[in-house]
């Protein structure tokens, strides 16, 4: 019979070997424009420098992210929720919109989101493009429709003339869809791990370099790999105990994936979150019910690996992901 550490050694290499052999999972990723693979057997692949994209494309989109008119009220814009002047999302369990309702899940970060195979906690939206459209009707963050926006804006002499020099069909929620996402995909933000892993072995501490090996050992990287460190695949939460029996009040955004498909294999079962930036977006999991990293650490490593990490590893650990943490240079305009 098996036993528990069987039982776990077993989930991990079949979620890596269903990796190996695609770049550790990038050939998933939604987005095409990702580098080649650096030439390196490491599961984690480092972020690009640069990205080709239309720089006035890029302002339009950065100006509409910043604009409440997009909701109803006037009152909530994409940055209200992912703030670009600290870490891309909000530090609450979950974000607040209109009227003061708050919503069902927490908010993930914006950076690097561009390298998401799918967006939301559970995948519903197959690119950024398409993820916008939920927050513009969602009654709990901007409540407003794309008749409403485009009634708005159009009233705004700079927008039409910027939309009406980048897009033939000018202004258009396909257009302002289109101008956000590209705004989006240039909110790269390289960390110093990424110089660890381009060939400076002094990027990061030997802390870091200590927790990197955990990582990898304790088989944290058959989920969190690739150029996003996650992100670019779905697995079950929890793996070992029922954590939603055990923390109870099961909601609807519980259900994950399953809200999607209706298939009782993707109950629980969520995309997995990118670790990029992740020791400055507290709280965690998808119910932002976890206040530190320390604590994430321990819960996943008891619910996703079936063990109880040492004090000592969770410290190392902790060092390696906040080598993962970027900062936004925000462009001059």
């Amino acid at each position: 019979m098996l036993n528990k550490r069987s039982v776990q050694q077993i989930a991990i290499t079949m979620a890596a070997g269903l990796l190996l052999g695609s770049a550790w999972g990038d050939t998933l990723y939604a987005d095409k424009q990702a580098p080649a693979l650096v030439d390196s057997e490491e599961p984690i692949r480092p972020l690009p420098e640069s990205t080709a994209l239309n720089p006035q494309k890029v302002a339009l989109g950065a100006r509409l992210f910043r604009d409440p008119r997009l909701s109803r009220d006037n009152t909530i814009s994409c940055q209200s929720c992912h703030d670009l002047d600290s870490n891309g999302a909000d530090n609450r369990p979950r974000s607040v919109g209109i009227n003061g309702h708050e919503g069902a899940v927490n908010t993930p970060t914006v950076f690097n989101s561009r390298f998401n195979f799918r967006q939301f906690w559970d995948g519903r939206a197959e690119s950024l493009e398409e993820q916008i459209d939920e927050p513009i009707a969602n009654p709990d963050e901007m409540g407003s429709s794309w008749v409403e926006v485009t009634a708005k804006l159009r009233k705004v002499p700079d927008y039409v003339r910027a939309f009406a020099s980048l897009y033939p069909a000018g202004l258009t929620p396909e257009s302002i869809k289109d101008a956000i996402a590209t705004f989006e995909r240039s909110l790269v933000v390289p960390a110093p791990f990424d110089r660890f892993l381009s060939g400076e072995p002094d990027a990061i501490s030997a802390e870091a370099k200590k927790g990197y090996r955990l990582f990898k050992s304790y088989g944290c990287i058959a989920c969190h790999q690739g150029m996003n460190v996650g992100g670019n695949m779905f697995q079950n939460f929890a793996l070992f105990g029922d954590y939603f029996e055990e923390r109870g009040g099961v909601k609807q955004a519980d259900l994950g994936r399953y809200n999607v498909t209706g298939r009782e294999i993707d109950r629980h079962r969520f995309k997995v979150p990118s670790l990029r930036n992740v020791a400055v977006t507290a709280p965690y999991l998808h119910d932002g019910s976890i206040e530190t990293l320390e604590e994430a650490i321990r819960v996943m490593g008891r619910y996703q690996l079936g063990t109880a990490l040492p004090v000592e590893d969770v410290g190392d650990i902790v060092a390696f992901l906040e080598s993962l943490t970027g900062s936004y240079k925000r462009p001059v305009q």
